[in-house]
């Protein structure tokens, strides 16, 4: 196959899970269950509600904008974490009830800015601490600090400067046990 019909193909492709990801996005708002799957089947042509773009009236801090969140995360995270969090056995921890139990160890917050997905993703600073902040909103509310402090672009840009490697996962263990030994206390 040809360089330029690979190109196109994959242009096509693009547009196609755009489209989609932006009308299952209008289609399901952040406050939906984490594990509620949109039953239409998406098509190429996105159509907004009027209000698609402006922020949720409950939306967390440091998440202007909860509908382009959701789409940044259905473009960037949700291939191997799973729409619903759950995560990919062997390759993307589940982040679903554990996520935000990560804020309230020491470590547990650099960690988070520092773990290949996050270190490595093509998302511009400022949209990825909102993807973050979105995040544990979404998936792990009851875990969340009472005092949580957002994310900010300049924060995400001094972790992911050093980012984790093969460490990532007996870090990730070590700090959901101090997490859960915290929390039984």
């Amino acid at each position: 196959m040809s360089g330029r019909r690979l190109k196109t193909i994959a242009s096509a492709v693009a547009v196609l899970v755009t489209g989609a990801a932006l009308e299952i996005a209008v289609a399901q708002s952040p406050a939906v269950a984490p594990t509620a799957v949109p039953t239409a089947v998406p098509t190429a042509t996105p159509t907004a509600a009027p209000a698609a773009n402006a922020p949720a009236a409950d939306a967390p801090a440091g998440v202007p904008n909860p509908q382009r969140a959701w789409q940044n995360w259905t473009l960037n995270c949700q291939g191997c974490h799973r729409p619903d969090g759950s995560g990919s056995e062997g390759t993307a921890p589940s982040l679903a009830g554990t996520v935000s139990k990560f804020l309230n160890v020491p470590g547990g917050r650099a960690y988070l800015g520092r773990v290949p997905g996050v270190a490595t993703s093509p998302l511009g600073n400022a949209d990825l601490a909102e993807l973050m902040n979105w995040m544990f909103w979404r998936f792990d509310k009851e875990h969340m600090p009472s005092d949580y402090v957002p994310f900010t672009a300049e924060e995400i840009g001094r972790l992911r400067t050093s980012p984790l490697r093969l460490e990532a996962n007996q870090m990730r263990v070590d700090l959901l046990q101090k997490a859960d030994e915290s929390a039984a206390k």
